[in-house]
Order: C-alpha cells, then sequence, then structure tokens
C-alpha cells in the first residue's frame, strides 16, 4: 500500500477560523448582540443551510434583512460572516512537500460559497490543492455518506492509497469506515508523524 492521494479539511486545518467571530462581526453589523447572532445563524440553521448549497448567498442577505428590518450592504455581510479566517501557516511547507513527492491533494470541506471565495481571495493555500470537495457543492454535509463517496470520485486511487485528515472525530471515524487512512488533526507536528507512518513523506 502507497498513499497517492490526501484529502484535507479546511476548517482548523489548512486555516484556522472561529464561528463566535462570526458572529461578533455580523452582530455588529445589524445590531444585534452575539447571543442572538448566534441563535438565527447557527442555532437555527441558516449557516449549515449555506454549507449545503440549499440557499444561495443572496437569499442569506434577505433572511438577515428581514430578520433585523434593515436594508443591510450585500458585500458587507458577506465580509462580516467570512472575516473570520486566518492561515495555519505550519501546514503550508507539508503541502509543498507532499506536491514534491507527486501525492494528489484534494479539498474535503463542509463551508459555504462565502467562505470558500474568501479564502481563495485571501490565501494561496488552496492552490496547493489538485481538485475539491466541498459540501456546498456536493449538497451534503460531513458526515453524511454522499460527500464521501464523491471525494473518493476524485481520489483517481483506492481507498486505501487515501490519507485524510480532519479536526473532528466523528469525521474521520465515517472515512474510515470507506477504508480511507485517517487521522484526527490536532498539531501538524502529529500530521507529519501519520504521514511518515505511512511513508507518505520520508525523514
Amino acid at each position: 500500500m502507497k498513499i497517492k492521494t490526501c484529502f484535507f479539511d479546511m476548517g482548523n486545518v489548512l486555516v484556522h477560523f472561529s464561528h463566535a467571530k462570526m458572529c461578533q462581526n455580523i452582530a455588529a453589523l445589524c445590531g444585534w448582540s452575539d447571543a442572538q447572532t448566534k441563535s438565527f445563524l447557527l442555532d437555527e440553521g441558516r449557516q449549515w443551510k449555506l454549507e449545503r448549497g440549499e440557499v444561495s448567498e443572496a437569499q442569506f442577505h434577505e433572511d438577515f434583512c428581514q430578520a433585523t428590518g434593515k436594508a443591510l450592504d450585500f458585500d458587507e455581510l458577506r465580509y462580516a460572516a467570512a472575516d473570520i479566517f486566518s492561515l495555519n501557516e505550519s501546514i503550508v511547507p507539508v503541502l509543498q512537500q507532499l506536491k514534491i513527492a507527486g501525492l494528489r491533494l484534494v479539498l474535503l470541506s463542509n463551508t459555504s460559497v462565502t467562505h470558500l471565495k474568501f479564502i481563495e481571495r485571501n490565501f494561496n493555500v488552496l492552490d496547493l490543492m489538485d481538485d475539491r470537495v466541498t459540501s456546498f457543492e456536493v449538497g451534503a454535509l460531513k458526515p453524511e455518506d454522499r460527500i464521501y463517496e464523491v471525494a473518493m470520485s476524485k481520489a483517481m486511487c483506492a481507498p486505501d492509497e487515501c490519507f485524510y485528515t480532519d479536526d473532528i472525530e466523528a469525521y474521520i471515524l465515517k472515512a474510515e469506515t470507506f477504508g480511507i487512512h485517517a487521522r484526527l488533526y490536532t498539531t501538524t507536528e502529529c500530521l507529519l508523524s501519520s504521514l511518515r507512518e505511512l511513508n507518505a513523506l520520508s525523514g
């Protein structure tokens, strides 16, 4: 067995992020409390509908305009929702090493079009990916089977020739049911150890 394809989660693996900061940003724009924003955005599932591709950015904006009674600026709301990321700089050299070693790199992420566009505009890390599988494009969220099935269709190799890392254990456990070598992301040092253990990287 030789690892040929590596799947990477995005949030808190390739980039750091905070849902709390998203709620704070949107609350400041809407004139709401952080708790009120969290309830409307996360607890009532609007963010997850956006990440599943069930609602568009335009509908997301309209929902907030109706709820606040304000004519919120579309771009300002989109920026408030997305200005929550910072690059995980430690992982970039690992991705570069994997590329040099000839491995295929694929993004596998629960994300929205809003967040993906922001990351593409502000960081170069996704340029290192050969392909992507995103929840809003697939219409399914991890750990649902559908998103892993689409991922395997883009692997270009067998499941036991794939590696996957994510910061959420439930998503790792589901990947393992597909026969993928999956490891929980905690630190980049631990990630490197896992890749070396599987002979995906030497040294």
